[in-house]
């Protein structure tokens, strides 16, 4: 800051304290400070100069308002320290700035929010199915979605169990490797929500066969039409012996005129009725299969086998 020749400045008092500066690093440090007030009261004018025990230089610095002064103390000092440190005797003591209060309808926002690793914690947990007709227990479960998960039957004892173990568990009971773990738990979420495979909201089921037969019902608007419907074995396929509303079967059709396809369903002898059985994989998300090395070594792997193709011909 310039001052003119008419003003005067009038020394205040000096200040010298031993610090540990928290700036470059830390180190002792040596903090004088000179406060003058200028005769025309345009402001304070301070001189400091910071002093490094460490590598013995000093740093001047030209402070030319209070602004400027508490910055620099901030810089330098412990927080702690300034509370109570007296720059100039019967001049001012630097005071902590005074905190409004928070209104009351802030209050809310001001809690601390949990941390995201933590909100799993917290979530409800997912209901347990009940077991189904075609699905009874856990073994059939496992039986049904392949991959080979039957062989860990005997480590997962119930219905509640397979339902309600964490990927963690699994992997301590041994179901490995990790892809087969989520593939239990995609499935176990899809059967959760009602997503079943062929068979699913089948009824009638006896020693894990389910019965099939053709019925004609009549439709909302002009016509019958037919439907595939589950029986018990045995049974006919008339509205008068059905007991309840008839069903149709998702995933199966009828072909011709009483013909039911569908994936893994087996024609009956006569050809008006089929079965399902429960079966390893009946319910199996395949797994593709590489060809050519796969997506990044399919052109590699193809102008390899071209070049000995030519190489061969010559």
């Amino acid at each position: 800051m310039t001052h003119l020749a008419s003003e005067k400045i009038s020394p205040i008092g000096t200040w010298t304290q031993v610090v540990d500066s928290q700036a470059g690093g830390g180190g002792r440090s040596c903090l004088r400070l000179e406060l003058n007030q200028c005769s025309t009261g345009t402001g304070l004018h301070c001189t400091a100069a910071l002093i490094n025990f460490d590598d013995k230089q000093a740093t001047l610095l030209n402070i030319t308002s209070l602004a400027s002064l508490m910055v620099i103390l901030n810089h330098h000092l412990n927080p702690l320290d300034m509370l109570t440190t007296c720059i100039a005797p019967n001049i001012m003591i630097v005071k902590p700035p005074q905190l409004r209060p928070i209104p009351s309808f802030l209050l809310p926002f001001a809690q601390p929010l949990p941390h995201a690793r933590h909100l799993h914690q917290r979530v409800k947990a997912a209901p347990i199915p009940r077991p189904t007709p075609f699905v009874p227990d856990a073994q059939t479960f496992l039986t049904l979605i392949g991959r080979k998960l039957s062989q860990h039957s005997s480590k997962i004892p119930s219905w509640d169990a397979l339902f309600s173990l964490t990927s963690t568990q699994l992997r301590e009971l041994g179901v490995e490797p990790p892809r087969t773990r989520r593939y239990l738990l995609r499935w176990r979420e899809k059967f959760r929500n009602g997503q079943f495979g062929i068979g699913g909201d089948i009824q009638h089921v006896e020693n894990g066969t389910a019965e099939l037969r053709v019925v004609e019902v009549s439709g909302q608007h002009a016509g019958n039409h037919k439907i595939v419907v589950n029986v018990p074995a045995g049974g006919s396929a008339t509205l008068e012996t059905l007991t309840e509303k008839p069903a149709p079967i998702s995933g199966v059709h009828i072909k011709r005129a009483h013909t039911i396809v569908g994936p893994h369903v087996q024609p009956l002898k006569g050809g008006k009725a089929a079965k399902i059985e429960v079966k390893e994989g009946l319910w199996e998300d395949k797994r593709g299969h590489k060809i050519d090395g796969g997506e990044r070594r399919q052109a590699e792997i193809r102008a390899k086998r071209r070049g000995e193709e030519r190489r061969a011909t010559r």
